[in-house]
């Protein structure tokens, strides 16, 4: 789940078992495709009119990804399910990667990368080359691009200005002058937005999203949902299992969002993962410093590169690596274990004056090309969360929160202390549910011990609140688990398969 760089939501968006899987409800599979229109919210649904689109792969792989066939549909959805007649509609965009061996088919696995704002389509291609091969064999795997994002309707409010213009500045403005300049980009942030779409920014909710996924499950022809979401995918699962238990076939919840927590106690608990996650950063490089060429003191050198950048940014090529812009890149790099090495780099090339590798971690997270346009990633991250919560901290609040986060989390905290876009927000609020998935099929939560962006204590709060929830811990690194390690990917294609449920509080070593 991508959460705080300044003023913004954002992502943000890798080992044995202790024992095997159990067993639990036999014979519960999947029928195929049916060709008739079904019905979601007692909306009737037109099947997916699939098209071949072989080129799919492009800006994902370098070649044609071998033994996987593409097919791609768009699916319309009613802007507002709670007025579907009077509301207009939104193009959901589908994308079906289908093995050339398949067999014994399942039925359809849907993904979702998180964000909110990342291309569920794009992703669904990359995924149907690298999960398991025995998955890929026995699913049709289906990646959307949720409302609002990508292909799907897309919000696009923010300019490449005003985009840049929010993560080069100061990601924890200490001065009333430079914290003024971050509530002035924020709320011209939000003021487009509100300018542009008015009321309708209510209907790019998680719930209107969990309620477009059932219209999906039934335009392909499925009885119920299979389901394997990451990061904010976790929410928009769970928010699912709670309108629709009775269509939960399997639902895996990776990288888990607890939904009961307000923003403000999400987003303090995201500093704290951040911040243990950079302690473990610490800890590698002192035990690597033929791989770690800033020392064995990685937090002193950060927060020295983004104070000097505060006053003497280095010239990069077009722009300066300020203060934001080296924050977004120590962020980027904590996603993933195999990114510390490139992180301790960029901040040895940017001590010698060559920020390149810097801005190369930054864009990534930012998803900004090499000629500065953007993804809509950030437009529909702020729509979708803002709508989502009722209980942003103002402007004020944030102000004062700064200090105090400051003081428990040095590196991380006085940043996410500031939602200012959310704070700022013209549009509606439509919060989504928190609570049971009452009469839902057991649902697969896990979580990640060294999770930075969405600390591990969420999980096991997750399948509580499920109550049909069951959890597997991994003792590693980054964000998310599956498919990076052995015992998880076991536990997790069987459970996707054959519906065997893994034991209670599996716990996957590192």
């Amino acid at each position: 789940m991508r959460r705080l760089v300044p003023g913004l939501l954002v992502a943000a968006l890798l080992a044995g078992c202790s024992t095997p899987a159990a067993p639990i409800q036999e014979g519960r599979t999947l029928s195929s495709p049916s060709a008739e229109p079904s019905t979601s919210s007692g909306v009737q649904i037109e099947p997916a009119a699939w098209k071949a689109c072989p080129d799919v792969y492009k800006g994902i792989f370098s070649s044609p990804p071998q033994n996987v066939k593409y097919d791609c549909a768009t699916v319309k959805v009613p802007q507002d399910w709670q007025n579907p007649d009077g509301s207009g509609t939104f193009d959901i965009a589908l994308v079906r990667g289908r093995s050339t061996t398949q067999r014994d088919r399942v039925g359809s696995l849907f993904i979702n990368p998180g964000g909110p704002g990342a291309s569920g389509f794009e992703y669904g291609v990359y995924r149907s080359v690298l999960l398991p091969a025995e998955v890929v064999r026995r699913f049709d795997v289906i990646g959307f691009d949720p409302r609002g994002v990508g292909r799907s309707s897309p919000v696009r409010c923010f300019s490449t200005a005003d985009l840049d213009a929010n993560f080069g500045i100061d990601p924890d403005p200490q001065t009333d002058a430079a914290f003024g300049e971050s509530v002035a980009v924020t709320r011209r942030l939000a003021q487009t937005c509100g300018d542009k779409y008015g009321d309708t920014l209510r209907y790019f909710s998680t719930e209107q999203t969990a309620r477009d996924m059932d219209a999906l499950r039934a335009a392909v022809g499925e009885k119920q949902l299979t389901y394997l979401g990451y990061s904010y995918g976790t929410l928009l699962g769970a928010v699912y299992a709670q309108l629709f238990p009775k269509n939960v076939r399997a639902l895996v919840l990776d990288g888990a969002v607890d939904p009961t927590l307000s923003m403000q106690d999400s987003a303090e608990k995201q500093a704290a993962g951040f911040e243990h996650a950079f302690d473990n950063l610490t800890t590698w490089c002192k035990a690597n410093a033929t791989s770690c060429p800033i020392g064995p003191d990685p937090r002193a050198v950060v927060m020295k590169a983004i104070a000097d950048a505060r006053t003497a940014p280095v010239q990069g090529k077009g722009r300066k690596a300020t203060a934001g812009w080296v924050f977004t890149a120590v962020v980027s790099s904590l996603y993933n274990e195999s990114s510390w090495r490139v992180l301790a780099q960029a901040m040895q090339d940017l001590r010698g004056g060559n920020p390149d590798k810097m801005f190369e971690l930054a864009d990534s997270y930012a998803e900004r090309d090499p000629q500065g346009k953007y993804t809509n990633m950030f437009d529909a991250n702020a729509a979708v969360g803002c709508a989502d919560s009722d209980d942003t901290p103002t402007v004020e609040q944030a102000r004062a929160l700064q200090p105090q986060w400051r003081s428990k989390y040095p590196l991380f905290g006085g940043a996410l202390a500031l939602n200012l876009v959310c704070a700022q927000w013209p549009g509606k609020r439509d919060p989504y549910p928190a609570g049971p998935a009452t009469g839902s099929a057991p649902i697969v939560v896990i979580g990640t011990l060294g999770d930075p962006a969405t600390p591990y204590e969420q999980a096991p709060a997750l399948a509580k609140m499920l109550g049909v929830g069951t959890l597997i811990t991994w003792k590693g690194e980054g964000h998310t688990a599956y498919p990076k390690t052995g015992c998880v990917n076991d536990a997790v294609n069987r459970y996707l398969i054959d519906l065997l449920v893994p034991p209670a509080n599996l716990t996957c070593n590192k």
